[in-house]
């Protein structure tokens, strides 16, 4: 089995994920960092080729890391959004989803300046208003366990999710 981390960028899915899979002595993999590892910085493929090459590449890694076991998954924003990605997930795993509300995002979004979806025209209330709009029920839907994490620890949160039925 594996877990899953979903949720918008912010909410604590390396953090947490790095610190579940120490917990638990799984492996930890972050897919963004893996397609960093291999094709470049994130803002470079999307300004060079594109979000939809991105998303292709995600599926990629979602495609290598499915086959593993006992694998903690720190997913990109936008993974999920991918029925495919979902699917194959699934398969042999148990997806959880860091709710966060808009307030701690924006709190912890504030200063960043590497993410691709933030360099817009849109302020950054504006851009997290309208992703929390389009994602949220997907990340509800494709859910096994939703976790949330505001004015939470890392290691609150991973008590949360190791407490829960579906993990054991």
């Amino acid at each position: 089995m594996n877990l899953i981390l979903c949720g918008m960028m912010g909410s604590g899915k390396s953090t947490v994920g790095k610190l579940l899979a120490k917990t638990a002595s799984w492996e930890w993999a972050d897919t963004d960092e893996l397609i960093v590892s291999r094709y470049g910085k994130i803002t470079d493929i999307f300004e060079q080729k594109g979000e939809g090459y991105f998303r292709a590449l995600e599926t990629k890694i979602v495609q290598e890391l499915a086959k593993k076991d006992r694998l903690v998954i720190s997913t990109g924003g936008g993974l999920v959004l991918k029925e495919e990605n979902v699917s194959l997930l699934k398969e042999k795993g148990e997806i959880v989803y860091l709710r966060a509300t808009k307030e701690t995002l924006a709190r912890r979004l504030a200063s960043d300046k590497e993410r691709p979806l933030l360099q817009t025209e849109e302020t950054l209330d504006e851009k997290l208003t309208r992703l929390l709009k389009e994602r949220s029920a997907v990340y509800e839907r494709v859910a096994d366990k939703i976790i949330d994490v505001d004015n939470k620890t890392p290691e609150k949160i991973v008590d949360e999710i190791l407490m829960s039925e579906k993990v054991k």
